[in-house]
């Protein structure tokens, strides 16, 4: 690894200890806790400190990325990100489905916390025409088919096909890389990044926000209004990433 990245840019982990059949998550943690750590290290003498960005796709990916950082101390924790962007654009293509839009059409719609079962696709404050998704959605297609759809799509599309989403985790490693290095300009997308505390959440987690990416740095969205459904969903997976943490 130390000649793989010597003087990086961008460090891609796109791969990961898989899970087999009987193992339990704690057991998949601690497999990937000593392949992550060894890495870490590894980027930590190679990489190009604060000129390297690292982007975590490999599951369980935001804990992954957190072991990383933490064997990474010369590279700022900011330059550390964890993929939930794929889940924020099977999000968008189910919205876009139901709605009969494009994507593109979609804005401000958010995935909150783990890159797991646990995360919250968060609708309400997604526009599209100017008129808020909540509103065109009713909230019982939004509790029992949306959000469930978009937290077990990883899983439904190996039941159907035998096998992972390879090629759109791809396409989400490149579009996350692209809003990095080329701006998002002030439209949000999702990203697993170093909690600073914002919203509650514990600080040193890396957990799924609102981002903005301007000029190869990312900004959490601030004073958004959390219902109490939101927050309630947001504890779930908050509690979930201080698990697989401890």
């Amino acid at each position: 690894p130390n000649v793989g990245f010597k003087d990086c840019d961008a460090a891609l982990f796109v791969g990961a200890f898989p899970r087999g059949p009987g193992m339990e998550r704690g057991d998949l943690l601690q497999q990937n806790a000593e392949i992550f750590r060894v890495q870490g290290k590894a980027l930590d003498k190679a990489g190009k400190g604060k000129d390297t960005r690292v982007l975590v796709v490999g599951n369980p990916a935001n804990t992954n990325c957190l072991i990383t950082q933490t064997h990474a101390k010369s590279i700022p924790r900011e330059n550390f990100t964890a993929m939930t962007r794929l889940d924020h654009n099977r999000g968008l293509a189910q919205l876009a489905n139901k709605l009969n839009v494009r994507t593109n059409d979609i804005e401000n719609f958010a995935i909150w916390g783990n890159h797991s079962a646990t995360q919250f696709p968060d609708v309400s404050h997604a526009i599209v025409g100017g008129e808020k998704i909540s509103k065109l959605v009713n909230q019982d297609g939004l509790v029992n088919d949306f959000i469930p759809v978009v937290q077990q799509r990883g899983a439904a599309i190996i039941k159907a096909r035998g096998a992972s989403s390879a090629a759109s985790a791809a396409a989400a490693c490149l579009d996350g890389l692209k809003d990095w290095h080329l701006s998002t300009f002030n439209s949000w997308t999702s990203a697993a990044v170093c909690s600073k505390g914002d919203y509650g959440i514990t600080e040193g987690l890396f957990y799924s926000y609102p981002v903005i990416f301007s000029d190869k740095q990312w900004s959490v969205v601030q004073d958004l209004p959390i219902d109490e459904f939101a927050r309630e969903r947001m504890d779930v997976t908050h509690k979930e990433l201080l698990e697989e943490r401890d």
